[in-house]
C-alpha cells in the first residue's frame, strides 16, 4: 500500500500518491478497489448510492460487509426508490443511513433547479463528507461524455476527501452482466422506461433511441446535479 497521509488536514499533500494508486488499481475489480480504500481509510470511508440499481450497494457490501451506505434523500425521490433501497437493505443486510436535507418545504425545482440541487443534494453531501476522508460513488465513464475520463481514485478538492469510483471502467454491458451473475433485483421504474433515476420532478422516461440520461432535467441546460463536478 502506498504511503498516503489520510488525515483530513494533510490529504491534499498526497496527490501524487493518490494518482499512482489510481493507476495501480485501473485493472482491479470493483470489490478490490473498495477493499483498498477501506484498508486505507477505515471508518473514514462512506458510500453514497442513488439506488437507481443495485450494483454499487452489492459491490460495496460484499467487499466490506457493514460498510456505511448512504442514501441522500432529497425528499423528492420516487416512492419506488425508497422501496428499492429498503428491499436491498433487507436482502443484503446493508448498513444503510438515510440523510435528509435541512430544507423541508421549499419548491425550488419549480423556479431554480441549481438552487434545488444545491439545497437537497450538495449541502447534505457536504455535511456528510465533512466528517469523512473517503467517498465511494457509482460514477462510470460510460455515463456521459463529461465523465469519460473518470479516474478510479482521485482527490476531491471541493470536499477534501479521497473520491473512489470503483465502477468507473464498467460499461453498460458489464453492469448488466454483473446484475445477471449475482441475480440482482431491478429498480421497478426501469421497465417503465426510466434509464437514469433521480428526483420525480426532474426525471422522465426515455425512448429506445435516446441517450440514457436524457430523461434527467429534460429541456434544461443541465446535465449534473452538482455532486460530481
Amino acid at each position: 500500500m502506498l504511503d498516503i497521509d489520510t488525515s483530513k488536514e494533510r490529504l491534499s499533500q498526497s496527490l501524487a500518491q493518490i494518482h499512482q494508486a489510481s493507476k495501480d488499481l485501473e485493472e482491479a475489480s470493483p470489490q478490490d478497489i473498495i477493499r483498498y480504500a477501506h484498508d486505507l481509510l477505515g471508518e473514514g470511508l462512506t458510500v453514497t448510492c442513488s439506488f437507481s440499481d443495485a450494483v454499487l450497494a452489492h459491490v460495496a457490501s460484499s467487499a466490506v460487509p457493514g460498510i456505511e451506505i448512504v442514501l441522500l434523500d432529497t425528499q423528492f425521490l420516487f416512492a419506488e426508490t425508497h422501496w428499492f433501497a429498503l428491499e436491498l437493505r433487507n436482502k443484503f443486510n446493508l448498513n444503510l443511513r438515510v440523510l435528509e436535507p435541512l430544507v423541508q418545504s421549499e419548491n425550488l425545482w419549480q423556479t431554480n433547479l441549481e438552487g434545488c440541487c444545491a439545497a437537497r443534494k450538495v449541502e447534505p453531501l457536504q455535511r456528510l463528507l465533512s466528517e469523512k476522508t473517503g467517498w465511494v460513488t457509482g460514477v462510470r465513464r460510460a455515463d456521459t461524455p463529461s465523465r469519460n475520463t473518470t479516474p478510479v481514485i482521485t482527490y476531491d478538492i471541493v470536499r477534501n476527501v479521497i473520491k473512489v469510483n470503483p465502477l468507473a471502467a464498467m460499461s453498460d454491458d458489464d453492469i448488466s452482466l454483473y446484475e445477471r451473475i449475482h441475480e440482482l433485483p431491478e429498480h421497478p421504474l426501469v421497465d417503465k422506461g426510466y434509464s437514469s433515476i433521480g428526483c420525480w420532478p426532474c426525471t422522465r422516461p426515455v425512448g429506445s433511441d435516446e441517450d440514457k440520461r436524457s430523461g434527467r432535467w429534460a429541456g434544461q441546460d443541465k446535465i449534473e446535479c452538482g455532486l460530481h463536478v
